[in-house]
């Protein structure tokens, strides 16, 4: 780009150039670690979750894995329940059933999936949790980063990457070992005796584990993620969303603790970036409503704690709806506009599909016949001028 003095009958050598980049580099983001409330949720979802996924391979079910989904003899088993490729309708039910549920939870309270369930929200928590007691929290992380090379520096990166790397492939040979019995799969595990199958998912989803969640991160959410993109269309106006009480909080300033804010005509906030530091996306939430909020609530946390040390009340930053927001509405008058006629027309759609699914399940017969015939053979006359053909039976036992 030609600087503004530069004449453009004159030499292009004698022009002074500046070269201007279409691309921003990333900076990195060092989350710094906070205790709250909705903090200990996540975590209970984090524990629920990967206990759920971890254990569910290993639990026996009349002498055979709990849920396993066998492709090769194209039987799938749910504990008591035995499914077949004729049951394909049951899956789709399944993903009705999630959406509806994404939808419900999307007007009530914006990105709860994200915040407290979605695996790439889930491991990232366990990918921080496992560098922070390597490297330390935010600061001592960002000095470690920002330091020369040295034995102590290489020695926490790599500790930092083997247990990474770790959690990765387990993550990876769990996940096949839903189709491939995992006592078998652990056994050719001993030995790295794996099918060319089983060697790509096992390093396939270790590397799209270890990948997303220790390197991209918030990347994958701002950037990657469909749902970030068109969550606005199920939000409204009385859609809860973490917010800022900028009514309260304005205008932000530091000051003591014995300061009346009142009296120096401040507001609550005091303008110490807490909420920013702890953001795992890092954005600053006294904004406003921004697609990279994940709805995590960490900022939400941080806030409060800061509140109780300053004396004032809570609920600074806090879940709200524009209107409560707007209008000075009660915790009592936010809710009845919560549970409006659109979440109950979607409460009441996933209930039918909930009973339909179930009732299927329930009174579907657990004895089916196929009756093929035969065409390797062709029809014969037998004594008696009879005509034989032969026919297949596939007797299926659905319990």
């Amino acid at each position: 780009m030609m600087t503004p003095n530069a004449s453009p009958a004159a030499d292009p050598q004698d022009a002074a150039v500046a070269i201007v980049s279409l691309y921003q580099k990333q900076q990195p983001i060092y989350p710094r670690a906070v205790n709250g409330w909705f903090v200990r949720w996540r975590w209970v979802l984090v524990w629920a979750t990967q206990a759920l996924y971890y254990g569910l391979p290993w639990l026996d079910w009349n002498a055979r894995q709990a849920v396993l989904f066998d492709l090769a003899a194209r039987r799938f088993y749910i504990f008591g329940l035995v499914l077949y490729p004729q049951d394909f309708i049951y899956l789709t039910g399944l993903l009705v059933v999630s959406a509806y549920a994404l939808f419900l939870f999307t007007a009530v309270a914006g990105r709860l999936w994200c915040g407290y369930a979605c695996p790439q929200t889930v491991y990232t928590e366990i990918f921080m949790w496992a560098e922070r007691r390597i490297e330390g929290d935010r600061l001592a992380r960002m000095r470690l980063d920002a330091a020369p090379w040295s034995l102590e520096k290489l020695g926490r990166k790599a500790v930092k990457q083997g247990v990474w790397i770790a959690i990765g492939l387990w993550t990876g040979f769990t996940l096949v070992g839903y189709f491939t019995p995992i006592r078998t799969l652990w056994g050719e595990a001993l030995n790295l005796g794996f099918g060319p199958w089983e060697w790509f998912w096992i390093l396939f989803y270790g590397f799209a584990t270890y990948g997303n969640a220790g390197w991209m991160r918030e990347q994958v959410c701002k950037y990657m993620c469909p749902y970030a993109r068109f969550q606005s269309a199920m939000f409204d106006k009385d859609t809860l969303i973490i917010s800022y009480d900028s009514a309260r909080g304005e205008p932000r300033g530091s000051r003591g603790r014995k300061v009346s804010p009142r009296g120096q005509g401040l507001g609550d906030c005091i303008d110490c970036g807490l909420c920013v530091q702890v953001c795992p996306t890092g954005i600053d939430i006294r904004q406003g409503l921004q697609y990279e909020c994940i709805g995590c609530a960490a900022c939400v946390d941080v806030c409060n704690g800061v509140m109780d040390k300053m004396g004032y009340s809570r609920g600074l930053v806090r879940y709200a709806t524009q209107n409560s927001m707007a209008l000075g509405l009660t915790a009592r008058q936010m809710w009845a506009r919560v549970l409006r006629p659109r979440v109950l027309v979607y409460t009441g759609v996933l209930l039918v599909i909930c009973g339909a699914l179930a009732a299927s399940l329930v009174l579907r017969s657990p004895f089916k016949v196929n009756v093929v015939r035969d065409r390797a053979a062709l029809a014969r006359l037998v004594e008696d001028g009879h005509v034989e053909n032969s026919y297949r039976l596939q007797i299926m036992n659905a319990t």
